[in-house]
């Protein structure tokens, strides 16, 4: 029996019985595991839509003081990857280590026209397994996975939900008055300030007027209950920073010049050869017929006034560890669930594709009882779930798609020498339009299988890193694309991923390049 479940029943037992009461604050002491002496402190900080090329740490353009400070201590991941480019799925993978044909939950929740409500509450996830074994479970700002769901699953301290209800199964968020606001803008309208506030927005007051800022408060106050507590703890503070529409306050709305800011060479880049549902309008803000270059510039503009927020948020929640005696020691995870365009290829925000800026991801993860180090293998998201398990010493609650990254952590790059570096991701839904997309990647190409459009992509990540040629045609890729197919169809048989039969018929022509492909 868990040591929750024991206190649980302590404390209705409190009623009839003062001994029980007494047992219930003696029950951690009793028990030997649970000592903060016994059990790391794991903090995890989350961040929605970050991408993994902006911070100072990077040779990026935001002056990243703060974060560049973790990573110092940090193992640095500079080749990690989501699970999937949308919210729920790959926050879903995150908690539970599973793909979302495992889990059931391979889209968004609760947001038109998805058919999900929630992740599966038989679905415990890390939240649920830190708890039963006996650990102060905190959690802080967005979860996006299901009304109540971190409280259902044991977190003690819940506060600060993002844009979720907090009534399960409520009709889904419809987004009537975002499809009028962007038809305006094709009118001449603007919002307030002059700005196009579904892109960009200047926030009225300051940092401590954002709703970001009353997460980090949030944060705080778990930080120090948890400090107090004799157990150890597991705490995530989560932010829906710096999610699109970008929106700061001054002085970071104005920290950027547009006029000056670098763009990449696949800045609004003419899609050529790619799959039609790259152009689709899945949410309304995707319509970006309207956006000058102007407009195109203030929004990353924006973009990096949130990222320069977001250090200052790591900055402030890292002070108030060092301030309550706990950082030492604290093992941290900062991380954020995927990337986010830009205007490359001419896309704002997320969609179905599996562009690098959507695909990767920033990831540090402190042990300060491991030298800090710079790991170039492409790792997933997946793989974080099981180093936090094997931390905090969890039970297994099902299958494991990951692995743990101790290894690399220990030992670097050299600890997986040999092995293929590969890194799988998949896109099945974008709020109930079903793509199937499949991709896989190595430090040199990517192929991209479209189930759910007959043109593919194939890119040559060492001589096209801005993925602006699609080269599934090309004769000279054939042993390349075949040695592809081959690593993805050994992912998809690795993880029980039931497309795969799919791609067994789909992939003879670029297994047997003598055979004719019916389309592309």
């Amino acid at each position: 029996m868990s040591f929750n479940v024991i206190k649980r029943t302590l404390l209705a037992m409190c009623i009839v019985s003062q001994t029980a009461c007494s047992a219930v604050d003696n029950t951690a002491q009793a028990t030997g595991p649970l000592q903060k002496d016994k059990q790391p402190n794991v903090l995890v900080l989350m961040f929605d839509d970050m991408r993994f090329d902006t911070f100072s740490y990077r040779g990026g353009p935001v002056n990243t003081p703060n974060i560049d400070a973790l990573a110092a201590e940090s193992v640095r991941f500079d080749n990690a990857m989501t699970t999937t480019g949308l919210c729920s799925p790959s926050r879903a993978a995150f908690y539970t280590g599973r793909w979302g044909h495992k889990t059931g939950l391979d889209d968004n929740v609760e947001l038109y026209h998805t058919r999900l409500a929630e992740l599966d509450l038989k679905e415990g996830g890390l939240i649920r397994r830190a708890s039963d074994a006996g650990y102060f479970v905190g959690h802080v700002g967005k979860w996006h996975l299901g009304a109540r769901g971190t409280e259902l699953r044991g977190a003690e301290f819940d506060e600060g939900q993002g844009h979720e209800p907090r009534e399960r199964f409520s009709r889904v968020y419809t987004p009537y008055s975002k499809v009028s606001q962007v038809e305006g803008y094709y009118q001449g309208k603007l919002d307030k300030g002059n700005e196009k506030h579904e892109y960009y927005k200047t926030l009225d007051g300051t940092y401590e007027d954002t709703e970001a800022y009353k997460k980090v408060v949030l944060g705080k106050a778990m930080l120090k209950k948890m400090a107090k507590d004799q157990r150890p703890f597991f705490g995530v503070v989560s932010f829906n920073q710096p999610h699109p529409a970008y929106r700061v306050p001054e002085p970071y709305a104005s920290m950027y010049d547009p006029a000056t800011l670098e763009l990449p060479a696949n800045h609004l880049a003419k899609r050529v050869n790619k799959p039609l549902a790259q152009g689709g309008i899945w949410w309304p803000w995707h319509d970006v017929g309207h956006m000058s270059d102007l407009d195109w510039r203030k929004s990353r503009a924006h973009y990096y006034g949130a990222i320069a927020m977001v250090d200052r948020i790591v900055g402030e929640l890292l002070q108030t560890a060092k301030e309550e005696g706990i950082y030492d020691d604290l093992r941290i995870v900062l991380w954020g669930d995927q990337g986010s365009m830009l205007g490359e290829h001419g896309l704002y925000d997320k969609g179905p594709y599996a562009y690098d800026e959507l695909m990767r991801m920033p990831l540090l993860i402190r042990d300060p009882n491991i030298t800090p180090k710079i790991v170039k293998r492409q790792v997933s998201m997946l793989d974080v779930t099981p180093t936090l398990a094997e931390w905090m010493a969890l039970k297994p609650d099902g299958d494991v798609d990951g692995h743990t990254l101790t290894p690399l952590m220990k030992k670097g790059d050299q600890a997986e020498a040999g092995q293929p570096d590969t890194a799988l991701y998949a896109y099945e839904w974008y709020n109930g339009s079903w793509f199937g997309i499949r991709a896989i990647r190595t430090p040199e190409f990517k192929f991209v299988w479209n189930l759910g459009d007959n043109r593919d992509e194939f890119y040559d990540l060492a001589n096209d890193p801005l993925e602006l040629n699609n080269l599934i045609k090309h004769k000279g890729y054939e042993k390349q694309r075949k040695e592809m197919v081959t690593l993805l169809k050994a992912e998809l048989a690795r993880v029980d991923d039931p497309s795969l039969k799919m791609l067994t018929y789909h992939a003879k022509a670029y297994l047997d390049p003598q055979q004719k492909q019916s389309a592309h």
